[in-house]
């Protein structure tokens, strides 16, 4: 039989387990959305990806390829921009799981 109490005590296990602290290490982001070890090391690959265009785009003015600094910056804006969607559907599904449990309290 499900009782109230046994409800709040899923819905304080389910806290306790979705709940980490990590340090905030995103560099372009203004929150620490990361949950997991996967989600902060496939932000630090995208991070770099985005410093590394910067890098060669400066690289590319430096010599006067202006063709060639133009297409890293736009890709550099791409990375940026998928990041940020990615970063919205991801707390979107985050919203939409938690919405789902049974708090009939």
């Amino acid at each position: 039989m499900i009782t109230r109490s046994n409800l709040a005590e899923q819905l304080r296990e389910y806290q306790t387990r979705s709940k980490h602290d990590w340090a905030s290490i995103s560099f372009f982001s203004n929150t620490a959305s990361t949950t997991s070890r996967v989600d902060v090391v496939i932000s630090v690959i995208w991070e770099l990806f985005i410093l590394a265009f910067l890098v060669f785009s400066a690289v590319s003015l430096y010599f006067r390829y202006m063709r060639l600094a133009f297409c890293f910056i736009c890709i550099t804006t791409l990375l940026l921009v998928t990041l940020k969607i990615m970063k919205k559907v991801k707390q979107a599904r985050k919203r939409k799981r938690r919405m789902l449990l049974p708090l009939s309290m």
